[in-house]
């Protein structure tokens, strides 16, 4: 399918299913070939970003801003083409909006206080030297508080 057709839907979706769909789509074009902790670290970040409000009041808004996720970087062309990669995403993402839905106290997570991520060997963004906090290393990506 292609992510033009996938942000459309979200676009028209009630309000849950657009989340969910947002979210799914960043995993899968964040972290499509790593286990489901890094897929979860990855939605965990746009989560946290969303509670923050500073990127946004929902998981569409975040994962669009520019510049912020692959979402906003990719193609609208582009062709998701790996079915159990989405399908992957697809649980992640409900497994992660599930949890998001419990109290702070009750929620687990993988990667805490992280607002930002990086694929190293791909990118090597400003703000991931000086003041930002590595938090965890899983798979390609690093995970760091910044905010």
């Amino acid at each position: 399918m292609k992510l033009a057709w996938l942000l459309w839907l979200a676009s028209v979706a009630p309000h849950d299913v657009a989340e969910r769909t947002c979210l799914a789509a960043t995993i899968y074009l964040e972290a499509r070939s790593e286990t489901e902790r890094g897929q979860a670290a990855v939605a965990e970040v746009a989560m946290r970003r969303r509670e923050s409000g500073k990127w946004g009041d929902d998981v569409c808004s975040v994962v669009s801003a520019p510049g912020q996720f692959a979402v906003s970087t990719t193609n609208k062309n582009y062709m998701l083409r790996n079915p159990q990669a989405w399908e992957k995403a697809w649980r992640v993402a409900d497994h992660t909006m599930k949890m998001w839905d419990l109290p702070t106290a009750q929620r687990t997570f993988v990667v805490p206080d992280a607002d930002h991520f990086v694929a190293e060997e791909k990118a090597s963004p400003s703000w991931s030297k000086g003041k930002a906090q590595a938090v965890a290393t899983i798979g390609a990506h690093s995970f760091y508080r910044v905010n």
